[in-house]
């Protein structure tokens, strides 16, 4: 099916911008699947053509359904329908690990970067004694051109060279420091995003969101990063894989 059919006849006497109006229409088809998540939407150009519109009122368009991760530009390729991002909740990956995975580019903006000691509950967070030396990473976490989550990391500074030892990955710079944590405790737990988060994701205030804590340990016990990522809800999915235990599925 063409991509005029699918968005139909724009209303040039409606007060509702076109670009406004061509938004409603994609987001109604990705939302009732008639766009499916990894569809190609055709060359601007062409799409313009199709709909007999400017292709300043398809890219303004497409922007805006870009900044809220409905579609996503991938650079030489084009544009295409977002897929919901899952997060297997019992796998200690990292987010630029689990974006590459899917196909995607991570990148982040960072908020803040700094050094500093526990505050009195980080220090009973990570076990730590007071005073222990800390580093702080606040970021934006990016998959292509989309926000997907604040990121607000405090790591132990004992288990980094440097402040600046963090480039893109926290887990691969902790993994070359031979201090990757092997396991972890996760909680979850619904949010609504304030004013400032709203903002930095390019969402709506009071929108829901994810919160997920962790808690990395190393080998021998000890807690080396507590991370409070912000998830956007309309994005992702975070799943889990269960099991009965064989003690249970034994019981009659």
């Amino acid at each position: 099916m063409a991509l005029s059919q699918i968005v139909g006849k724009l209303d040039q006497s409606s007060r509702l911008p076109l670009y406004q109006q061509l938004q409603r229409a994609l987001r109604r088809a990705i939302e009732t699947r008639v766009l499916s998540p990894e569809d190609a939407l055709p060359p601007e150009r062409d799409f313009a053509t199709q709909l007999a519109v400017s292709r300043i009122t398809v890219r303004k368009a497409i922007d805006g359904l870009v900044s809220e991760g409905i579609l996503t530009r991938r650079q030489g390729s084009g544009t295409f329908v977002c897929a919901r991002m899952e997060k297997n909740f019992s796998k200690l990956t990292s987010f630029s690990e689990d974006m590459r995975a899917r196909g995607r580019n991570p990148r982040s903006i960072w908020l803040r970067r700094s050094m500093g000691t526990v505050t009195p509950e980080e220090a009973l967070t990570l076990r730590s004694s007071p005073g222990t030396p800390v580093y702080r990473f606040n970021r934006i976490r990016f998959a292509d051109e989309a926000p997907m989550a604040l990121e607000y990391a405090t790591v132990l500074a004992a288990c980094l060279p440097a402040l600046d030892a963090v480039e893109s990955s926290l887990y691969e710079a902790l993994e070359r420091a031979g201090n990757r944590p092997v396991r972890a405790l996760q909680r979850l737990r619904a949010v609504l995003f304030t004013e400032e988060q709203a903002q930095l994701l390019q969402t709506q205030a009071r929108e829901a969101g994810l919160l997920v804590e962790r808690l990395g340990f190393l080998h021998d016990g000890r807690a080396v990063e507590f991370t409070q990522s912000y998830y956007r809800g309309d994005i992702y999915d975070f799943v889990a894989e269960l099991s009965v235990s064989s003690g249970a599925a034994e019981t009659p």
